[in-house]
């Protein structure tokens, strides 16, 4: 892979030496010119402010007379009765006092329009006001003389007015960019209007004489006093030397924060001065310009003294001092950690929660994917996030149908997949890393506990990098200061990293997650990428074959749906071909175009600024830390696959231009590489590698190609409950029949019976040899647990989560297989399917399998009509129970267990089995035997609502009150201080009117 360029430190750089590019190549764009719509609001803005300012003290003068008083008001009028006419006299003043304070803003926005100042200060207590008073007066003067000088503001209006006190344009330059080539690269990609709309100005520069620009000539331009006209603006100037005033923003980015000859900075860019010195982009032409000092003898010696001076200062020359923003240039990615004798790593062993262990499997693995689909195997975070949501989806499920949110289709056993389903729900137990993630999470959560604890705000972060030992690198967008430990400075001052043994040492962190919008773009070398969309200065676009993208855009999706490291965010897709919103129904939504999408984002970007204005917060990342967080500042981010027209993305650039501080991201799928207001340029190749050449990047891409995302979501899709009763599982059997019946009569005695409900016990085999007896007894539960078939490859991922070679798994198996057996016809007991699963003989039975086929039978089967053999199977089923799954398995080990829903399951199948027991009893009024029975059940599912109601009720029907009473105490103190569930509660009502009382009494 070809290696990147790095850039030397800027310090280094001596001021005489030829300066890089200061702009990336435009594109191409419209140049707007003034229409007849123009003309039509601005009259339409004239109406409206003499209707305001004079129309309304006019009517008021003429219907409720003039606000001041004929003479001294006396005391008794506090006194008097509050009559109608009272109330309409306050109104009125209200309504003066209101007239008063817009036309204050009037004439503070045409002083300031006419003077050239740009945004002046606030006008006390008139935000709304003055944003409508800006607008009228915008409206109206875009026409006129003094359009130039206030145009460069409209972009930004409402923003000091909402608690920002820097416009979006001077916000987005303190952010230089991460993977920047060149520090003038860093500051133009914080800008993507400035640098689309300099398309004239740059392609007449390469035509007739913009070769001196090439060579490193740099060109200055002084304002000019308002002589016989209205003051300069970086407008007017950009629109005489650049050909296009909207390129104004350039000239800004190459001046701001840098002294003048007065002393002064240039920190907005409607805010100039006479006699300021700006720096020009090269392809600037005019009389009024001067090239370098030494080239200008037309200019006095005083000017010329200026410009050498101002010359020296910029990117090249400041300081770490004052205010000004230090831009640093690491590599692209996190240098190697030095040897720490106290946490050794060895590079050949991958280490457990990085995702190394998926992303390159151990020697004798590489390659050996078995038919599982590479792109879920080698994303770790993704994976994770996909197997914890889909977990979650089936538990929810089970207990939604268990309690008759879905009747007839009992929630224990959920459809068993099948075909690419199978292989990718096998693909995410292979590759993910919930460690990584749970390492990832507490790692950000305790920096923003630390930095909340410190009174300090978090940085704004660009990307982070994961590397192969594990280590966690932070890449800020400007120096931050000293990290709090044990956190700890990078390779300079724009990384913080984390090792993994400090990482461990997180405990959870009640605070809200700092930067959510990180997101999985693929690896470098061994370090993963995540790349922070919602931070991102503007618009980041994508460019490839449609299709390519799409495997791209689904990723990105599909992980922001279901990661581990945000609490909450919105994820707004358009032009997706498939619907991914089953991945995450309180996350992802759907737009049907690009209009509804710009009504959408402009509504939300407005109600962001007011909000944060309202809070007093400069962006978001304030509002996660300290007493606000957990409020309203979850990140928005727009995945737009299908690609907008020139003038869309235009106006959804300069939408996007203040995202970065407002938690907005942008990521656009385009055709080619050249979106109009791109800040960030991207590029999927058909190869799989994500190239971004200015920000430094040549990933291995993170991908979700579309087979692998129609198997993720039919995943989803079949875990949901609102399936429909009866509906038939991928095998083609009914949903709620268990994946393995047994025969339960005398000539079904087993061979081979594991007991896994309760303590783990094998009766039918010899011990295995003690040093491998742990080993085998897992991987024998694991296949017990997946009657349906264990992959190979999950298998070993389960037992070894480091890594292991192909030699130790295949040892392995046939060991297993030595131990297990064969049947007396021959037959082997582990055997291998036709999709090469490893699948146990009938013969080879445990407790669970048992368990189930007994309640199946007892509910459907030959017990569903005789009452005789129901009460027997229910009976023996009970018995069965004897304590929690594999109670006393060893630490350490059966960690695969949280990736199972075993756990949900077995609570749900006792507890069905004890009520439908307890109702077999009371038919006959035997309360003793049901009451029994559901004890039986609360110890395996003490959480089940369910059970409690039906020990109520069978209690109250022996009689005894003094019983009950106890019971609703017991539950009463079991339920602590959340209190008794409200059906629970009226329950109590119906059966003990006075049990509030025995509580009262007992408390």
């Amino acid at each position: 892979m070809p290696r990147r360029r790095t850039t030397s430190s800027s310090s280094s750089t001596a001021p005489s030496a030829p300066s890089a590019p200061r702009n990336r190549t435009p594109q191409p764009v419209r140049v707007r010119r003034r229409t007849f719509g123009d003309f039509v609001k601005a009259f339409l803005a004239l109406v409206v402010l003499a209707g305001l300012v004079v129309g309304v003290p006019f009517a008021l003068a003429v219907t409720a007379g003039w606000p001041f008083p004929g003479g001294a008001p006396s005391l008794d009028w506090l006194q008097r009765e509050i009559t109608v006419t009272t109330f309409l006299h306050i109104l009125t003043v209200i309504v003066w006092l209101a007239w008063a304070q817009f036309t204050a803003c009037v004439l503070v926005e045409v002083k300031a329009a006419l003077s050239g100042v740009g945004v002046p200060g606030r006008v006390p207590g008139s935000g709304p006001s003055q944003l409508l008073a800006r607008q009228l007066v915008a409206a109206l003067l875009l026409v006129g003389a003094t359009a130039a000088s206030l145009t460069p503001g409209l972009s930004q209006l409402g923003q000091s007015l909402e608690g920002n006190q820097k416009p979006s344009v001077a916000a987005a330059q303190q952010t230089p960019g991460i993977f920047a080539q060149q520090q003038e690269q860093a500051a133009a990609t914080a800008n993507a209007l400035a640098e689309q709309a300099g398309q004239a100005g740059q392609a007449a520069a390469r035509a007739d004489g913009g070769a001196s620009a090439a060579h490193g000539d740099t060109k200055y331009y002084r304002i000019q006093p308002p002589e016989g006209r209205h003051h300069d603006s970086l407008w007017e100037v950009a629109e005489r030397h650049l050909g296009d005033g909207r390129r104004y923003k350039e000239i800004f980015e190459l001046n701001k924060d840098r002294v003048q000859p007065d002393g002064s900075r240039l920190s907005e860019a409607s805010l100039i001065r006479p006699g300021w010195i700006m720096e020009m982009p090269g392809d600037a032409r005019g009389g009024e310009l001067v090239e370098m000092p030494d080239e200008a003898p037309n200019v006095s010696e005083q000017v010329q003294q200026q410009i050498s001076d101002y010359a020296q200062t910029g990117d090249h020359a400041q300081g770490s001092g004052g205010g000004d923003v230090q831009v640093s240039l690491p590599e692209q990615r996190p240098a190697p950690t030095p040897a720490n004798p106290a946490n050794p790593v060895t590079p050949a062993t991958p280490v457990p929660g990085t995702g190394q262990e998926h992303a390159t499997p151990a020697a004798g693995q590489a390659g050996d994917s078995f038919g599982l689909p590479e792109a879920l195997l080698t994303a770790p975070l993704l994976a994770a996030g996909l197997l914890g949501a889909l977990g979650r989806r089936r538990r929810q499920a089970m207990w939604q149908s268990a309690l008759g949110a879905v009747g007839g289709r009992r929630g224990m056993e959920p459809p068993t997949p099948t075909g690419d389903a199978q292989d990718a729900q096998d693909a995410l137990l292979v590759g993910a890393d919930p460690e990584g993630v749970r390492l990832l999470d507490r790692s950000l959560r305790g920096l923003a506990a630390s930095l909340t604890a410190e009174s300090r705000p978090l940085p704004v972060v660009y990307a982070a990098w994961m590397s192969g030992n594990g280590d966690l690198h932070l890449q800020l967008a400007q120096p931050a200061g000293k990290p709090p430990a044990p956190w700890r400075q990078g390779q300079d001052q724009t990384f913080w990293m984390l090792t993994r043994a400090d990482a461990e040492g997180y405990e959870e962190a009640e605070t809200a997650a700092p930067y959510p919008g990180l997101v999985s773009l693929g690896t470098m070398d061994d370090s993963r990428l995540l790349l922070n969309l919602e931070a991102v200065p503007g618009i980041v676009s994508l460019g490839g074959t449609e299709t390519d993208r799409a495997a791209v855009f689904a990723s990105v999706a599909a992980e922001l749906a279901t990661n581990g490291w945000s609490d909450r965010m919105t994820i707004t897709l358009v032009g997706f071909g498939d619907d991914l919103t089953p991945l995450a129904p309180n996350r992802i939504r759907h737009l049907d175009g690009f209009e509804d999408l710009f009504e959408t984002m402009s509504a939300e970007t407005r109600q962001r600024r007011g909000a944060l204005g309202t809070a007093g917060h400069d962006s978001v990342l304030t509002g996660r830390t300290g007493p606000a967080q957990h409020t309203r500042w979850a990140p928005h981010l727009v995945l737009l696959a299908a690609q907008p027209s020139d003038d869309d993305a235009l106006r959804l650039a300069e939408l996007a231009a203040d995202a970065g501080r407002l938690g907005i991201g942008y990521l656009v799928g385009t055709e080619g590489t050249d979106l109009p207001g791109a800040a960030w340029e991207m590029e999927i190749t058909g190869g799989g590698r994500l190239l971004a050449p200015l920000l430094g990047l040549e990933l291995d891409a993170q991908m979700l190609p579309a087979a692998q995302r129609r198997a993720v979501v039919e995943l989803f899709t079949d875990a949901d409950p609102g399936s429909g009763p009866g509906s038939e599982g991928g095998s083609g059997r009914p949903a709620n029949a268990p994946p393995f019946l047994v025969d339960i009569s005398e000539q079904g005695r087993p061979a081979v019976y594991a007991r896994l409900v309760g303590s783990y016990e094998i009766i039918g085999l010899d011990a295995p040899d003690g040093e491998r007896s742990a080993l085998l007894h897992e991987a024998l539960a694991l296949l017990l647990l997946h009657r349906e078939g264990v992959h190979p490859r999950v298998l070993s991922s389960a037992l070894w989560p480091r890594g292991v070679t192909a030699d130790v798994r295949d040892a392995l198996l046939e060991r297993l297989r030595a131990w297990l057996g064969s049947d007396p016809d021959g037959t082997p007991r582990l055997g291998t399917d036709t999709t090469g699963r490893l699948t146990l003989a009938k013969s080879v039975v445990s407790d669970l399998d048992v368990l189930r086929s007994l309640y199946y039978e007892a509910t459907q089967g030959r017990g569903a009509g005789s009452r005789q053999v129901r009460g027997r199977l229910l009976t023996d089923a009970l018995v069965l129970v004897r304590g929690p799954l594999l109670a006393d398995r060893p630490e350490g080990r059966y960690r695969w267990l949280t990736h199972e829903i075993v756990d949900a399951q077995l609570p749900l199948l006792v507890a069905d089995t004890g009520l439908a027991l307890s109702e077999f009893h009371l038919e006959k009024d035997r309360a003793e035997k049901a009451i029994e029975a559901l004890n039986a059940a609360l110890r395996t599912a003490p959480a089940d609502e369910r059970l409690w109601h039906e020990l109520l009720r069978a209690t109250h029907t022996t009689g005894d009150p003094g019983r009950l009473r106890a019971l609703a105490a017991d539950l009463v103190a079991r339920s602590g201080a959340r209190g008794v569930p409200p059906r629970t509660e009226a329950l109590l009502d119906e059966l003990l009117p006075t049990w509030r009382e025995g509580v009262s009494a007992a408390g």
